[in-house]
């Protein structure tokens, strides 16, 4: 019986002529600036995948990482990661699931995505109804119990993580490549990631990084959400919920909420 093309080869000589060679790659992603190369592949059934090939040191550290966290963390909102193969030359990559939507920032080596023109991503969904929002805010926060659950912390979560699909309104949450088992120690001058979405201890060897960590990104994450632009002055949730976000990301840790479990209830509970 022929196995199938993707999920049951261990090795090739080079990724893009194998994908070519047993599908059709429709879309490559070649500028990215974790260092990775992916492809859109559609198979011969019409099956659509999802291919990521790790090709330097670097990129294949941050890999196996996801490997590691995708192995124990499973969320319908997260898309998984299937398979993995080695590449010849060096590098390594992973199969998952092709998920229909657009990723609501996306920077690049060269320059970034940008959220503020009206055909951005991230412009056209803080244009939607205030409900296919609020969902989408609370898939993130169920995803992140499950994260929890699993003994990991969010590490470099922002919006470069979040793909929606505009026709389902559905969140799905990607790339969470850096996510490690905490708490840990820090032990580099700071951790990766962007500063519209970290914690003060995320730049200080030494500190501590835990569950409150990950209130502070997702506190963050919800007011970015909710907010009708970048320069936060025009919040659609209402005041009830602005104070759970003011807690989750006050600077001191010990001020917060102490879990992602206490962060969820408190903003559910803050429905009016």
């Amino acid at each position: 019986m022929t196995g199938h093309p993707l999920l049951d080869i261990t090795e090739v000589a080079r990724s893009e002529p194998y994908l070519r060679g047993v599908g059709e790659v429709f879309r490559s992603f070649r500028d990215q600036d974790s260092g990775c190369v992916s492809y859109g592949v559609r198979l011969a059934d019409g099956e659509r995948w999802f291919v990521k090939e790790a090709p330097t040191d670097a990129a294949r550290h941050s890999l196996d990482r996801a490997w590691a966290f995708h192995r124990a963390v499973r969320h319908p909102a997260i898309v998984p990661l299937l398979h993995r193969f080695r590449v010849r030359d060096g590098g390594t990559a992973v199969v998952m699931p092709w998920r229909a939507g657009e990723v609501l920032y996306h920077p690049t080596r060269r320059g970034h995505g940008g959220r503020a023109h009206p055909a951005a991503p991230m412009a056209r969904f803080r244009a939607l109804p205030l409900a296919p929002v609020l969902n989408a805010a609370d898939r993130l926060l169920d995803a992140h119990l499950a994260v929890e659950a699993a003994g990991f912390v969010a590490v470099d979560l922002y919006d470069g993580a979040f793909l929606y699909d505009f026709e389902c309104d559905v969140l799905h949450l990607v790339d969470l490549d850096e996510y490690r088992p905490g708490p840990f120690v820090l032990e580099a001058e700071r951790l990766p990631g962007s500063r519209r979405f970290m914690a003060p201890e995320e730049w200080h060897r030494g500190s501590l990084i835990d569950t409150r960590t990950t209130v502070h990104a997702l506190g963050r994450a919800l007011r970015l959400l909710l907010d009708a632009g970048d320069e936060e002055r025009a919040w659609r949730g209402t005041a009830a919920r602005l104070e759970v976000v003011a807690r989750a990301t006050r600077p001191d840790p010990a001020e917060r909420f102490r879990d992602v479990g206490e962060l969820a209830t408190a903003w559910r509970q803050s429905i009016p």
